[in-house]
């Protein structure tokens, strides 16, 4: 992100320290961020009794939408520290990624890969997608972009979401219809106290057989043991996962055995141009902070 941040920087910017550690100890964080007014998260944890201990900071930007995932919004807003996140930088990336995942799972890539390699020539039976349906649960600008580019691969898309949505050729259904009816679902939820577990042993038993899961949201949001006896039963065909209840993947993690499974490390938002429209509206942010 440090090069990143060079490229995008200008210089009516406010100044801006770069600290370029991967990531930074809680323990580590009065000392850092002594004197500074506001910091740029980029996926370190801020737990909130470190940042008690922080009495000039106000703003935490968060570089990305999942704040929850490393610090407690409410808690800071209650000692002063308002967190911003940073909404639709990534999600042309992040749909590329879903759309090349599900084609990498219908035609069994990862495997076929892993066979040649080991010098074998492991031929996949695999899955036409031209005419299947594609199964989107929630629907925010990911979800549209993923919408738009199945479409005219020439996809049915069908969604479900929490609140009332409309789109051009999405049709929208109820959830278990979705479910029933879809021969790819994509989960494109925000992670809350109400999705964590959305899909659970109970609603994967209502997936049509032989059901492709994409999962490029966050891995919270599937039950991971019912998934595991579903992927092992064949009750879902392949799941694509780039996001996990616990990341980095665990050594000798159950997923990581199956065949039906492929995976990627978190990276559907990392691209160039992602990250630079993403450092570029939280150097805006800051600059609006600045003048307040």
């Amino acid at each position: 992100m440090a090069a990143v941040f060079a490229r995008v920087r200008r210089d009516d910017d406010p100044p801006i320290t770069v600290n370029a550690a991967s990531r930074v100890a809680p323990e580590a964080l009065p000392a850092l961020l002594a004197g500074y007014d506001f910091v740029l998260d980029d996926h370190s944890a801020l737990p909130t009794a470190a940042l008690k201990n922080c009495p000039t900071l106000r703003h935490v930007i968060f570089l990305g939408t999942g704040a929850r995932s490393y610090m407690q919004p409410e808690a800071l807003a209650e000692l002063g520290i308002t967190v911003h996140t940073i909404k639709g930088y990534g999600d042309t990336a992040v749909a590329e990624h879903t759309i090349a995942l599900m084609w990498a799972a219908a035609r069994g890539i990862a495997r076929m890969d892993r066979g040649v390699r080991a010098g074998l020539w492991p031929r996949v039976s695999g899955v036409q997608l031209t005419g299947k349906t594609l199964g989107l649960i929630g629907f925010g600008g990911i979800a549209a972009e993923v919408a738009r580019i199945a479409r005219g691969a020439g996809m049915r898309v069908v969604a479900w979401n929490r609140s009332p949505k409309a789109a051009a050729g999405v049709a929208f259904l109820a959830l278990e219809e979705l479910l029933a009816a879809s021969d790819v679902v994509s989960l494109h939820l925000l992670l809350t106290d109400e999705t964590r577990g959305f899909l659970d042993a109970a609603r994967l038993a209502r997936l049509k057989p032989g059901v492709i899961v994409v999962n490029t949201a966050r891995g919270a949001l599937i039950d991971e043991a019912a998934l595991l006896a579903a992927l092992e039963s064949g009750r879902i065909g392949h799941a694509a996962l780039d996001v996990f209840t616990t990341e980095p993947l665990p050594a000798g993690h159950p997923l990581a055995a199956l065949e039906n499974v492929t995976l990627a490390a978190h990276s559907g938002f990392f691209t160039p141009e992602a990250n630079e429209t993403l450092l570029r509206r939280a150097l805006d942010i800051a600059a609006r902070l600045a003048r307040e």
